[in-house]
């Protein structure tokens, strides 16, 4: 076997298609940017995907598009079987930054997109869901104290709270903890890995960091520079829960070396 046929998508049960793109470009004509080209992606339920390339690829172009956020200048965008025409409640997304307000605490930080959508008898509704919630990030005893007194690490993790109490159908993930120091993202990704895997969310996250593509995904779809097209996809064999002694091992070195070489020739 060949070192590219190795990273091929191995046999499996194929599983619920969530979330599919077909043939999505986009084209900024007022300065004529060819931003995105022809990229056809899909995400099965319950699965965490990445995407990876150089800075300027358009990656968050792609990201806002999946969100709703800015639509295709061609191609199609299809959520649950329905196509994705603005922002919905069933895609949640996180950012790099916590962005808590400084004034609410952290329940009310959370619940905060349930009051700005139904209001605030029914953000009050959902308190008990933000304390199930606050619980499973490991913040119990954290619901009335403000963002102030929250290390980084632990703001992340109301942020993902925040993300998760609508209960999306996706979770949109814009290189969450890229802020956070070596050790902290290290903590956060596995317990990101976690939390996804006791809600079955169906993930995707945009970063630059290749080992944390491989150690968080099932698939890594590696991007040419602009415009942006996926132009493979690598398949992510490791057992889960995966854990960080996994960065040491010969397939994970194999893997990001891959990606990195693929990566160069696409720069070249």
């Amino acid at each position: 076997m060949n070192a590219a046929a190795a990273f091929l998508p191995a046999e499996s049960k194929p599983r619920e298609v969530v979330y599919e793109l077909k043939s999505v470009s986009k084209t900024y004509a007022m300065r004529q940017i060819h931003a995105l080209d022809n990229v056809n992606l899909r995400l099965e339920r319950g699965s965490f995907s990445s995407v990876i390339g150089s800075s300027g690829c358009g990656k968050s172009t792609l990201l806002k598009i999946m969100a709703g956020l800015q639509s295709p200048s061609a191609g199609s965008v299809v959520l649950a079987g329905k196509p994705v025409l603005g922002p919905r409640r069933d895609i949640g997304m996180m950012f790099q930054h916590a962005t808590l307000f400084p004034w609410r605490t952290t329940l009310e930080n959370i619940v905060l997109p349930i009051e700005i959508r139904d209001g605030k008898q029914a953000a009050a509704a959902k308190h008990e869901a933000g304390r199930r919630l606050l619980d499973l990030v490991g913040l119990k005893g954290f619901e009335n104290v403000y963002p102030g007194e929250l290390s980084g690490g632990m703001a992340q993790r109301a942020a993902i709270c925040r993300m998760l109490i609508t209960e999306p159908e996706v979770l949109l993930l814009d290189e969450p903890f890229s802020a956070l120091d070596e050790l902290s993202r290290d903590f956060m990704n596995m317990e990101l890995q976690r939390i996804c895997m006791a809600r079955n969310a169906t993930a995707f996250l945009v970063t630059h960091s290749i080992p944390e593509a491989v150690i968080l995904s099932d698939v890594v779809h590696v991007m040419r520079p602009r415009p942006g097209r996926v132009v493979e996809t690598v398949a992510i064999d490791l057992p889960r829960p995966r854990t960080l002694e996994m960065i040491t091992t010969p397939y994970f070195g194999a893997l990001v070396a891959h990606i990195r070489s693929r990566l160069d020739k696409e720069a070249a």
